[in-house]
């Protein structure tokens, strides 16, 4: 069902030096300690026939994931693979198989058969119409097409040509299905007091071009077809803006592996991935379990519980001053797995960690709390605005020390006094010593003063 070709899928090169960067850090960092976990990686992948010891790959791989190394890891860690070896060329090839019947039921079937149906009219309003379905899938695919446009914006891998098109849904691209004009995208709630606030860099960002090449299709219309098949076989949930940022990363490890063989099938295998992936933080996007103890709201106060414990001179500040509610930055934090908050190298060197995590995502409230300690020096006295601004739009920072102080603090061995005071400007240096001498200068008068009466 694929084109042939054996190159690797092209990309960006300031985002592989990106990888690159990070693993060089990791060796530069870890000595020793990095090679050992390179050559256990390598090992419980590629070496011996006993079936994968999980807890081994996940302790090797919880400090990073050797790029070459990540696809394959990835697959295993989000329990696409079975343990043992020899089950995955049968496994691989039967799931593989059924998606491609998945394209042809959902989405080349449904246009044929609506064509050729004569009774069929597109302004019927009777619940078996072919025309009617077609016209509520629209209403979800408008929303799937708009996010996917802005899949990180920064880089250009998204806009490429995949080199590995799909034979037979090349001919029917799903973003020429739907028209910008007399569609509403009514799939995502708007008057949600958690609503999604997308960061700075995301809204101002140009969409993704449409390819309208018959034979060739980018990568960005590659996830939407993902997306929207995930939209008609998931129906209590359909789809949610920010999945978009949830699968991104996931498309791009897959589609990016110097392994053909494998790149070759990046769109199933995401597909199967994103699905076991929403399984378990599914939650987070189902609004009837928002004022439950599962859902969205639960798990953001969860996190403010977390930082009063951690650091409650931050969270009286943040919480208790500023009055910020963990919707403004929580909710998108944990929804979207950090996935916004730093370039797409740093959330794939975050996730790596996220995977490997033996109780999966609670590492992610250690990380969040690795983020507020990295800024505490430069909130807990902040205004709103600043400190608002500081939240919704992270800075850039070492994520490897991001992930470091996040065990640690899961661990037990960090605590905020062992953080360092904040650098005093010149000026207030100057007048700290001013106000030393002022204060040492007038107990000495006074002491003479005493003295001499």
């Amino acid at each position: 069902m694929r084109s042939s070709c054996n190159g690797a899928c092209d990309v960006r090169r300031p985002i592989v030096d990106r990888v690159m960067t990070n693993e060089a850090a990791f060796k530069r960092n870890g000595g020793k300690k990095y090679e050992n976990r390179l050559r256990q990686v390598e090992e419980i992948l590629h070496v011996g026939t006993e079936p994968i010891d999980y807890d081994e790959l996940r302790a090797s791989c919880s400090y990073g994931i050797p790029e070459d190394l990540r696809p394959l890891a990835w697959r295993i860690l989000l329990n696409y693979l079975p343990r043992e070896r020899e089950t995955w060329k049968l496994h691989l090839k039967g799931l593989r198989c059924t998606y491609d019947s998945l394209i042809e039921d959902l989405i080349i079937k449904p246009i044929v058969e609506k064509q050729q149906e004569v009774d069929d009219h597109p302004l019927s309003q009777s619940p078996g119409s072919e025309w009617n379905s077609y016209f509520r899938d629209n209403e979800v695919l408008l929303q799937i097409d708009k996010d996917v446009r802005r899949l990180y914006p920064e880089i250009d891998f998204f806009q490429r040509p995949t080199v590995y098109p799909h034979k037979e849904a090349v001919k029917v691209k799903l973003s020429q299905r739907i028209t910008q004009e007399g569609l509403k995208a009514d799939v995502v709630d708007h008057n949600k007091s958690t609503s999604f606030i997308e960061r700075e860099r995301r809204r101002s960002a140009k969409p993704h071009q449409e390819n309208t090449d018959g034979c060739t299709e980018t990568h960005w219309q590659v996830v939407e077809r993902i997306l929207f098949i995930f939209s008609k076989l998931n129906k209590g949930i359909k789809y949610i803006q920010g999945m978009n940022e949830v699968i991104g990363p996931i498309y791009y490890v897959f589609a990016s592996d110097q392994d053909s063989e494998w790149a070759a099938h990046a769109e199933a295998d995401t597909y199967y991935c994103f699905q076991l992936l929403m399984s378990e933080i599914k939650d987070n996007f189902i609004k009837s379990l928002d004022d439950s103890h599962f859902g969205i709201d639960a798990a953001m106060t969860r996190f403010h519980n977390r930082l009063a414990e951690v650091d409650p001179e931050l969270y009286a500040h943040i919480v208790g001053n500023l009055a910020i509610k963990p919707q403004f930055y929580v909710f998108r934090w944990v929804s979207l797995m950090l996935s916004q908050e730093f370039p797409l190298p740093d959330v794939i060197t975050i996730w790596d960690a996220l995977f490997a995590d033996p109780k999966r995502f609670s590492l992610l409230d250690d990380v969040m709390l690795a983020m507020m300690i990295f800024e505490r020096n430069n909130m807990k006295e902040a205004d709103f605005g600043t400190v608002l601004r500081t939240l919704q739009n992270y800075p850039e920072i070492d994520v490897l020390k991001l992930v470091q102080l996040a065990y640690n603090i899961r661990d037990g061995t960090f605590t905020v006094t062992r953080q360092q005071s904040p650098k005093l400007s010149a000026r207030e240096q100057f007048q700290e010593v001013k106000n030393g001498v002022t204060t040492l200068i007038s107990s000495k008068l006074r002491s003479f003063s005493f003295k001499k009466s």
